[in-house]
């Protein structure tokens, strides 16, 4: 089925530092995407959304709706790659149709698409 393992997603402060200070970033309105190949963390994937989105309640959302556009897409990424999604205010309050675009844009923008 289309699940999304535990291992597969970043834990550690230290992953998510690796990838935003190392990976290639790609962005648009509401999302911003880290690409890091290498480092011994290939096939992972972090979600990230700071306290400027708003409240717990929100960040949360944020942070569902950009899994869930992973979980959907996760088979159509290329092995090798471990990604960062970070949500931007603009992202508050949309609805999912709209981040799955936003996702896919910047997937396709930073080439990661492609089984």
């Amino acid at each position: 089925m289309l699940m999304l393992p535990k291992s597969r997603i970043l834990r550690r402060r230290i992953d998510f530092q690796r990838v935003h200070r190392f990976g290639k970033s790609y962005s648009n309105r509401y999302l911003v995407l880290y690409v890091l190949t290498a480092s011994g963390l290939e096939d992972k994937v972090g979600f990230a959304a700071g306290k400027k989105l708003g409240n717990a309640v929100t960040r949360n959302r944020v942070k569902r709706l950009m899994r869930e556009c992973y979980r959907l897409n996760q088979y159509n990424i290329k092995n090798g790659y471990c990604i960062l999604l970070v949500g931007r205010k603009s992202a508050v309050g949309k609805k999912y149709d709209v981040i799955e675009r936003a996702f896919l844009d910047l997937g396709r923008k930073a080439k990661i698409f492609g089984r």
